[in-house]
Formats: structure tokens, C-alpha cells, sequence
């Protein structure tokens, strides 16, 4: 007798994927689908387009762990070019170049890192999924309307400068939900009197997972069997991280 196939009700778990770049969130869920017989699957925290790493992906039964995974700490890696700002606030906006007489210095820079962490005010982008009168910004934003988004408490638990050689400033971020790395790009930028967007952003860590246990993107392209995955069971409480 050969074995059974698969079937959709037989994936429980969670999947971590390193995202590559170009690919949204969904875009791996649809992919996570397709490679499981359609199972039932869901994301634990956005990741942009443009930006590559970590996606915790819940399947089956999992998927009712999705609010308290999208709860815990999360790591960033991200160059920031000072040069100029865009309207995305990344590299997919059009450069909106900045004059500079005389580059901040190392210092100034670290300064300006310190005052952006801890609890802090943040405004999340122009191009961002925040709701405005029950529609995404970036739709509104794409129409050439004036979003106005009011700020929001986020935690930025520590900010590592890993290296800086004018206009790029390398950082790690340590932050809890709902915290935009691009709008630190930005706040970085208005600080230092300069240019501030994301030329880089990398997801190293979500919660207790981390890159070393994500497989990449194009392994979506193949089966997907229950061995793969982290069992519900193994799943660590981790609300208490955020």
C-alpha cells in the first residue's frame, strides 16, 4: 500500500521563512498554501516588500497563536542612507535630496540613535497599512491625498549602531509591536538635520525565532511535509517578551 497523501487537515504548526526581497507577506502564505494542499495558514507580523528575513508563519491549528506571536520582540537590521528622505520612506519612493554642508559625526549620530529609544512617539509612514477612515494609508497616499496619521506609543527596547560611514548608518534594532523601522530612517534623518530612509531592512529575529531556523523562499517551491514545521506543542509562551 503506498502512503497517504497529505491533505490540507494534516499541517499544524509553525513555519519560519526568511522572505526575500520583493515578496509581501501573503505572497508567502499563497506560497505556504499551494505547497501544503491549500492548508489553513496565516502570518505573525507584515514584513515590507522590500524588506527580507523572518516571517512567522502558523499553520492549522497554529493560526490561533497568531496575536500572541505577532506580541513578541523583534530584531531589525537596517541601513539607513542620511542622503535624502523619500515619500515611502524607503527605496521605493523618489529621492527628496537633502543638502548638507558638514556630515553629522559618529557622536551625533549615537546621540541621535539614544533619543529615539525607549518608549517613544512614533508616526508610521505616509505608506503604511494603518487604517484612515476605514482605508490602508498607502491607498490613500498612491491617489496623491494628504494622510495625516496621528502618533503612536511604541517601545524601542535598544538601538545597536553596528557602523557608520557617511551617508549610511547601519543599525540593530531591538523593538516590540507595531514599532516602524522606517519611520526611525526618518525621525533619524530630522534629527541629525539630514536625509533619513531604510536602504536596507532585514528581520533577524521574531520572538524565541530567529534566521537559523527559517528555510528560504524558493523552498516554497516544494513540498511541504509536517517534519518541517515547529509543533504547536513546542511552541514557548512568549507574550511576556513583548
Amino acid at each position: 500500500m503506498g502512503r497517504k497523501p497529505f491533505s490540507h487537515s494534516d499541517y499544524n504548526g509553525l513555519l519560519i521563512v526568511d522572505k526575500p526581497i520583493g515578496w509581501s507577506s501573503m505572497d508567502v502564505i499563497r506560497r505556504i498554501r499551494r505547497a501544503t494542499n491549500r492548508c489553513k495558514a496565516g502570518h505573525a507580523g507584515t514584513l515590507d516588500p522590500l524588506a527580507t528575513g523572518v516571517v512567522v508563519c502558523c499553520l492549522g491549528k497554529a493560526t490561533k497563536l497568531v496575536d500572541q506571536l505577532m506580541a513578541g520582540t523583534k530584531v531589525y537590521t537596517t541601513k539607513v542612507d542620511l542622503s535624502a528622505f523619500t515619500q515611502t520612506d524607503d527605496l521605493e519612493g523618489e529621492r527628496e535630496e537633502v543638502s548638507i554642508d558638514t556630515p553629522p559625526t559618529q557622536l551625533q549620530v549615537l546621540n541621535a540613535v539614544e533619543q529615539l529609544t525607549g518608549e517613544i512617539q512614533q508616526i508610521p509612514p505616509m505608506y503604511s497599512a494603518i487604517h484612515i477612515n476605514g482605508q490602508r494609508a498607502y491607498k490613500l497616499a498612491r491617489k496623491g491625498q494628504t494622510v495625516e496619521i496621528e502618533p503612536r506609543t511604541v517601545m524601542v527596547h535598544a538601538i545597536r549602531l553596528l557602523d557608520y560611514q557617511w551617508p549610511y548608518a547601519e543599525l540593530e534594532i531591538t523593538c516590540g509591536k507595531g514599532t516602524y523601522i522606517r519611520s526611525i530612517a526618518r525621525d533619524l534623518g530630522k534629527l541629525l538635520n539630514t536625509g533619513g530612509h531604510c536602504a536596507t531592512l532585514r528581520r533577524t529575529t521574531v520572538g524565541p525565532y530567529t534566521l537559523e531556523q527559517a528555510i528560504p523562499g524558493s523552498r516554497l517551491d516544494e513540498p511541504i511535509t509536517q517534519a518541517d514545521l515547529i509543533p504547536v506543542d513546542e511552541i514557548p509562551h512568549i507574550a511576556e517578551s513583548s
